[in-house]
């Protein structure tokens, strides 16, 4: 990692935490310390509060193409950069390097996005249905934000949140986790590298999240908040809003069905499987969680993918071949070791893996089990690590109501060679997204975002930037 920053950004400035004190950040591959990072405090929060309060009025009256221009100059910036940001990713958060440099292309693009987005803020004007008056619309910023961004993905959750309010022309603070606060210090240096003004973007990383995001959602100055996380957490937040009614954006917890109906290409699917099921070692919000295959096909399904994936190369993410790194503490193999013998426990079937590897490090091998009851705890919480749970259906209307037997809805994924169902899927499967045939949904260009307990808003696409404006209407006499 090269120049690493480990301070506090508040108002243009690196600068220490109030009262001096700071966290470590560990590489989950052998538990070494990567880092010690400037501490926050709710004194630091009110400060970068204050400067984003300061910068705001100015920074809403910037030409949208000057902050498009911004924009296109850091996603250009990160694209060069994106060794550097790919090692210091990998190394805090555990991801093998050729996966880091695919978030970080990834995460560029939600900068390239809008920048062009900035110059398309529309308003509208027209009579009345009388014509006794006119109506004039326009869009202004929201005001100051707070984003809370997750470990998982370091660059891209930030930059979607970063993005679309630059183009909108609001200031904000970013308090990233504290597993991995480092990539969005790389990312905080290079946007005061390519000239975004004082106060617009400040960075404070801490190990008190609950009391520095409460200080800061505790303050009326404050207008929106934009959070990524668990559900739990959201539900928090939530409730926290409704004292100023701040606006916010909500992207929580997943539990995504893959269904594999007996008409799909198997092949195909397996393909589809490991990009839904193995992207960053299963912990995404979007990975597969139920595996629900048709029986017809279930026995040769699993076989494959099992292969596929009992195949794959576990190890530090930086080291050459691997495919598979750490998870992102002991908990994490914890949970997902539990949730193994949970099931083993309840007639599952290991096809491969199953067993977590002595230490150093928080390491998973990748694991398939087939005949998981449909009951059994994995099918039922996001098991956030590299394990596919297998379980069988008959017919498509048994398939849909197990799809939809979860209080979460953010993706679900669907493999078919039949139209018709797959346009009755569209219409009766409960998620925010649908893959079809596909086990890759996110794009910057389109809106992502869930249903039921996985949230509300959406990030990127057209719809992303609505969530930093409100709309003034003005209305005209006839003239």
């Amino acid at each position: 990692m090269s120049d690493q920053p480990e301070l506090l950004f508040i108002d243009g400035e690196w600068r220490e935490a109030n009262d001096g004190r700071r966290f470590e950040v560990e590489d989950p591959a052998d538990g070494s310390v990567l880092a010690r990072v400037a501490d926050a405090s709710e004194v630091d929060a009110a400060d970068a509060l204050d400067a984003a309060v300061a910068a705001q009025a100015g920074w809403a009256r910037t030409a949208p193409r000057e902050r498009g221009e911004l924009l296109r100059a850091a996603y250009e910036l990160i694209v060069e950069r994106t060794d550097d940001l790919a090692m210091t990713m990998s190394l805090e958060m555990g991801k093998p390097l050729a996966e880091a440099a695919g978030e970080v292309a990834y995460g560029a693009e939600f900068f390239r996005w809008f920048a062009e987005e900035a110059v398309r803020i529309h308003g509208r004007f027209m009579s009345a249905p009388d014509g006794k008056s006119r109506l004039l619309t326009a869009k202004r910023p929201v005001g100051p934000c707070l984003f809370v961004t997750p470990w998982n993905f370091p660059l891209a959750m930030g930059s979607r949140k970063i993005g679309p309010a630059i183009a909108a022309g609001c200031t904000m603070v970013v308090k990233p986790a504290e597993q991995t606060p480092l990539t969005m210090l790389k990312l905080a240096a290079l946007l005061d590298e390519v000239g975004v003004p004082q106060g617009v973007v400040n960075v404070v990383p801490t190990s008190d999240a609950s009391g520095v995001v409460g200080s800061l959602m505790a303050d009326d100055r404050l207008r929106k908040v934009s959070f990524t996380g668990s559900t739990e957490v959201g539900k928090i937040l939530v409730r926290q809003s409704a004292d100023h009614l701040q606006r916010v954006s909500m992207e929580l917890g997943g539990n995504a069905p893959f269904v594999v109906f007996e008409d799909a290409d198997v092949d195909a699917a397996v393909e589809g499987a490991m990009v839904a099921k193995m992207r960053n070692m299963g912990e995404a919000c979007t990975a597969a969680n139920r595996f629900l295959v048709h029986a017809d096909v279930a026995d040769r399904f699993a076989g494959a993918l099992a292969e596929r994936m009992g195949a794959m190369t576990v190890g530090r993410g930086q080291d050459d071949g691997v495919q598979v790194g750490p998870l992102i503490d002991a908990d994490a193999v914890e949970s997902v070791s539990q949730l193994v013998t949970d099931a083993v426990h309840d007639g599952a079937r290991v096809v491969t893996g199953g067993t977590a590897p002595d230490g150093p490090g928080h390491f998973y091998p990748p694991t398939v089990l087939l005949d998981v009851p449909s009951g059994s705890q994995i099918n039922e919480v996001e098991v956030f690590g590299p394990v596919a749970p297998i379980t069988t259906f008959t017919s498509e209307d048994e398939a849909i109501a197990a799809a939809n037997a979860t209080p979460y809805g953010l993706v679900a994924y669907a493999w078919t060679r039949d139209l018709a169902r797959t346009m009755r899927l569209q219409e009766s499967l409960e998620a925010g997204m649908i893959g079809i045939n596909t086990g890759l949904v996110s794009n910057p260009a389109a809106p992502f975002g869930g249903v039921k307990e996985s949230g509300f808003g959406r990030e990127g696409g057209f719809e992303g930037i609505e969530e930093y404006l409100d709309t003034t209407y003005v209305a005209l006499p006839p003239g």
